[in-house]
């Protein structure tokens, strides 16, 4: 672990990046490569000059655990679900498939059996990985260090890498099931005769070129804003934890008080995201 209070926070924030380093790169501990070398990053400097191809390891590790425990989960309780008095296990399940299930028939009014599964998975995989905040700042990084592994950042949706890519996944089937719901004339038609139209067919092709501009930044704003919105707010409450945990011992009220709060923030944000999922895609197969 670093010394300084600086070092602290940046070896917390710090993910565990794979990546190729260039030759002639001289690396933390002073050596020098001779040939281009895939390798992981020792020190931030070089996981930055690792550039876009690098891959934040510990990200992709703890997503696809929590991915495969929610999997496991659930099918280890659809397997032994019983009509009779149900264990504490199948209720929790039970009351959460509901809850989104009564979400979806509130938000899409289409027909389209993926929806319900997404939003049940988005729901509880993002919870699952939000959950992993409430995880002492010190412990699974410190015992990566025990064993030689320099950074291990535990909360994928603190990485934007994560959460930019399943708003992407998101707005990609905001596509594909626009154009296989309306059409290619159908996609064209709800970009570019909205909000504006006319009844008159010399303003309403004047208007085209206004309402694509407007519902092209709005469409490429969806996804941005939905990624962006779950890494801010997480990535702003690891923060609070790390910083909480550099007090002390007089940690434990704050850590304790900000874990309580922490719980809302993290069930907010799986909600707000599997809830503009399913209005995005409700909102691709409307016809206005």
């Amino acid at each position: 672990m670093a010394g300084t209070a600086s070092g602290y926070i940046k070896h917390h924030l710090q993910n565990l990046t794979y990546g190729q380093l260039p030759a002639g790169y001289e690396r933390a501990d002073g050596s020098v490569l001779d040939s281009p070398a895939w390798t992981f990053a020792g020190s931030v400097r070089e996981a930055a000059d690792m550039g876009f191809w690098a891959i934040h390891v510990d990200s992709m590790f703890w997503s696809l655990l929590l991915g495969f425990l929610f999997v496991g989960l659930f099918r280890f309780v659809g397997k032994r679900a019983t009509s009779g008095a149900p264990g504490a296990l199948q209720n929790v399940i039970e009351i959460l498939v509901e809850f989104v299930d009564n979400s979806v028939k509130d938000g899409f009014h289409g027909r389209n059996p993926v929806i319900a599964p997404l939003a049940l998975t988005v729901f509880c995989w993002i919870f699952l990985m939000n959950l992993m905040d409430l995880i002492p700042v010190d412990w699974i990084p410190g015992l990566a260090t025990l064993i030689g592994i320099p950074y291990m950042k535990v909360v994928p949706s603190t990485d934007p890498n994560i959460t930019m890519s399943m708003s992407l996944s998101v707005f990609m089937m905001m596509i594909f099931y626009w154009i296989k719901v309306k059409g290619i004339g159908g996609l064209f038609g709800d970009l570019a005769l909205h909000p504006f139209s006319s009844k008159n067919l010399f303003f309403k092709v004047l208007l085209m070129p206004v309402n694509l501009l407007l519902e092209t930044v709005s469409l490429i704003a969806k996804p941005i804003s939905l990624g962006l919105r779950l890494f801010g707010n997480m990535y702003a409450g690891e923060l609070i934890f790390i910083l909480i945990a550099m007090i002390g011992y007089a940690q434990l009220p704050l850590h304790f008080g900000w874990a309580v709060l922490h719980i809302l923030v993290i069930t907010l944000q799986a909600y707000i995201f599997m809830t503009l999922t399913i209005v995005y895609l409700g909102m691709v197969h409307e016809d206005h």
